[in-house]
């Protein structure tokens, strides 16, 4: 009887080392422990291969202002339309309307709550700062840690240097200047404008 690696078996299912080993915790998959590992019989492996356990998807999106709403919908309408291509199962859509610099969002707490408690093995967002501004290594790590693969639409790692570290400065600005002076008020939206200007000019 051949024994199989949790990251062959992982590889043979499309899915991470660790979901795996969540799946064996959770009793999904019988395999046999041996020292700190485990091995999994070749006929386990090919019951998974018929039956596959689907994920259990949740979609996240976020814009940084009320007036982005429809390129909110958008993302969302993008997200399952993706999903529905690839046969995901979307279980949860969370959005926010808030900047990537807030930890207080009531949608991305509420993923953390679906992270932890295991009622999702991943996470579908279209780019990295959609889930946050910074840190996103972090995240990532932390969600795997529980099982669960974050997937990213499109990747922005092509973004040059100076590009990027725009951007965070840009977001930065908007985030204090609308704790400053309200969201919403003409003098966050002057002083964002005369920093795009200044940028621009730079």
């Amino acid at each position: 009887m051949r024994l199989y690696r949790t990251g062959e078996v992982a590889k043979k299912l499309g899915v991470s080392t660790m979901t795996v080993r969540r799946w064996i915790r959770a009793g999904k998959i019988k395999a046999y422990q041996i020292g700190k590992e485990f091995r999994i019989p070749e006929s386990e492996v090919l019951r998974l291969l018929e039956g596959k356990i689907p994920d259990k998807v949740v979609i996240y999106a976020r814009v940084s202002s009320r007036d982005q709403k429809e390129d909110l919908e958008r993302q969302v309408e993008y997200l399952k339309n993706y999903c529905s291509t690839k046969g995901y199962q979307v279980t949860k859509t969370l959005t926010d309307i808030s900047s990537g610099l807030n930890e207080n969002r009531k949608g991305l707490k509420e993923l953390f709550k679906l992270v932890e408690s295991g009622e999702t093995t991943k996470v579908i967002i279209t780019c990295r700062d959609r889930l946050t501004r910074f840190g996103f290594k972090y995240l990532e790590q932390y969600f795997n840690s529980h099982g669960v693969e974050i997937e990213v639409l499109f990747d922005d790692e092509d973004k040059t240097p100076e590009k990027e570290l725009v951007e965070d400065l840009l977001a930065i600005v908007t985030s204090f200047a609308g704790k400053l002076y309200g969201m919403r008020s003409h003098r966050k939206k002057r002083l964002v404008e005369a920093v795009k200007n200044a940028l621009r000019d730079g």
